[in-house]
């Protein structure tokens, strides 16, 4: 960022404590950023491991702010949107939502006021500096502001912006929700080694550096990741077996059906949060 802008985090979570914490680690100056939250115990760790500005004052901070991070709980946010539309009603920050399901019209609507909104869905891997942040920007978000929160959630992973507020719904089932998946992948491959006779312990290293290394050279790699389980797969091998196996138990339909459920509780849960 050129022109380096005071940053406000209304909330102090684990969120919000991972994405300040990928600021100053990125060289992001720690006077220029500010923390507001209900827990004086929150607050003392951030201001202890970060050297931030904190407060219990919402108002406060909010007035100073370039741009606002809402990092609060999609149940609260209404409250605390209408608290701060006094304090705003001079300014006109950038407005960064992390809230799950809340939707920027509804922000907007209890702030009282058109701003620039965006909304971000970050996810938990951002606790180790590894997220997948899906952004949207409404129609106020200028070309700076995008940069602008751009590199806040660089800091702390990789960004993807999307064009209809829609498809928040699809990033919250896939990126959003998906750590779940492989936890839960993790979790049923170091069972079924146990069943071969590996000791537990070896099943859960070599599995979770197994999930790492392929994320990696996914990652790393120009060929998309059927053409790399190709790679793997010898004509009649191990592998071949286990992948027929997979394919043969429905693994594609059980993706979908999840994807797909995860999806359709975003688009319920958003409802029932505008509806507050």
């Amino acid at each position: 960022m050129d022109k380096k802008p005071h940053i406000v985090f209304i909330g102090a979570g684990n969120m919000a404590s991972s994405i300040i914490g990928g600021l100053v680690a990125s060289g992001y100056p720690a006077s220029l950023i500010s923390a507001s939250a209900p827990s004086q115990e929150h607050l003392d760790a951030l201001s202890t491991k970060y050297q931030i500005n904190t407060t219990q004052n919402n108002h406060s901070v909010a007035a100073e702010a370039d741009i606002l991070v809402l990092a609060v709980k999609p149940q609260i946010l209404q409250a605390v949107c209408t608290d701060l539309a006094s304090p705003l009603n001079d300014k006109n920050p950038l407005i960064i939502s992390i809230a799950a399901g809340v939707e920027t019209p509804h922000i907007e609507q209890w702030l009282g006021k058109t701003l620039p909104i965006i909304r971000c869905m970050p996810n938990t891997p951002a606790l180790v500096s590894q997220g997948a942040s899906g952004l949207f920007a409404n129609a106020q978000v200028s070309a700076e502001q995008r940069q602008q929160a751009d590199e806040i959630f660089q800091s702390i992973g990789v960004t993807q912006w999307i064009t209809l507020e829609d498809q928040m719904h699809g990033i919250t089932a896939l990126s959003g929700s998906g750590p779940a998946y492989f936890f839960l992948m993790m979790e049923a491959l170091e069972d079924a080694a146990v069943k071969t006779g590996i000791p537990r312990e070896t099943a859960r290293k070599l599995g979770i550096q197994t999930v790492l290394g392929a994320a990696e050279m996914a990652k790393q790699s120009e060929l998309e990741p059927a053409q790399l389980k190709r790679n793997v797969m010898s004509p009649g091998g191990t592998t071949e077996r286990a992948i027929q196996s997979f394919e043969d138990g429905g693994i594609r339909a059980i993706f979908a059906t999840a994807v797909s459920a995860a999806a359709n509780r975003s688009k319920e849960l958003a409802e029932l949060l505008g509806k507050q």
